[in-house]
């Protein structure tokens, strides 16, 4: 039951938990609501990986096109990547415009993600093509909705890196891939706020055994997904 609870806090930031909760009895749900309203200025230590997902080149996109078609772009972005979360157990934390912040508590299921994402997305649009930034490590949760520490920093400078590799990830995060991934170092990056230099590694390949199929777990699906 904590475990179930502690899921409940981490999911605030995304999670309308109230459909899910009227199908508990109800002494069960008042008892999870109200410890899961606890998690309001509770702060905690957490192992995660993060992963900011980016359109590279969605600026100059969205000057060549009309609204109508950059909506349809961005709609079936984010339809893409929420289906994909749900299968291999990621969860997507908030969408930025044309990016997102994702959040695995496995490392393994977060790269599955990115790599995967982009075999299904090899062409979101004309000029378009994802870039992706991957760290994990300890970082505070602060309301059960908000990461702070240097994984999540550092996979946004990563992101930002990307547009020529596609997925960035630290060197020292490199040793145990899922099969059918390849890293490549590349070589050390020069990252704003960041006191060292970074060496940083390309990811390729292909990940095998991915469950291919879509397990529609509520709480990262419309519209409980915003």
């Amino acid at each position: 039951m904590n475990d179930f609870v502690s899921d409940l806090i981490e999911e605030r930031a995304s999670v309308d938990v109230e459909p899910a909760l009227r199908a508990i009895p109800s002494g069960v749900a008042k008892s999870l609501t109200h410890q899961a309203n606890r998690s309001i200025g509770v702060t905690m230590r957490v192992s995660r990986t993060i992963i900011f997902v980016d359109l590279s080149g969605f600026s100059e996109y969205l000057r060549n096109t009309d609204d109508t078609e950059a909506k349809r772009v961005l709609t079936h972005f984010r339809r893409v990547s929420r289906d994909l979360a749900s299968e291999v157990g990621v969860r997507i934390d908030k969408f930025l415009g044309d990016g997102f912040m994702a959040v695995s508590v496995e490392q393994d299921a977060g790269i599955v993600f990115a790599m995967e994402l982009h075999r299904r997305l090899k062409e979101p649009g004309k000029g378009l093509r994802l870039r992706i930034g991957i760290a994990s490590g300890e970082m505070m949760l602060i309301d059960g909705d908000d990461y702070i520490g240097e994984p999540p920093n550092l996979a946004s400078r990563l992101c930002d890196e990307a547009h020529e590799f596609g997925t960035l990830i630290p060197t020292d995060q490199t040793r145990n891939l899922p099969a059918g991934v390849r890293a490549t170092p590349v070589r050390d990056f020069d990252l704003r706020g960041f006191a060292k230099l970074v060496p940083v590694s390309r990811l390729s390949g292909e990940p095998l055994n991915v469950r291919r199929n879509d397990t529609e777990e509520l709480w990262t699906r419309t519209p409980y997904a915003v």
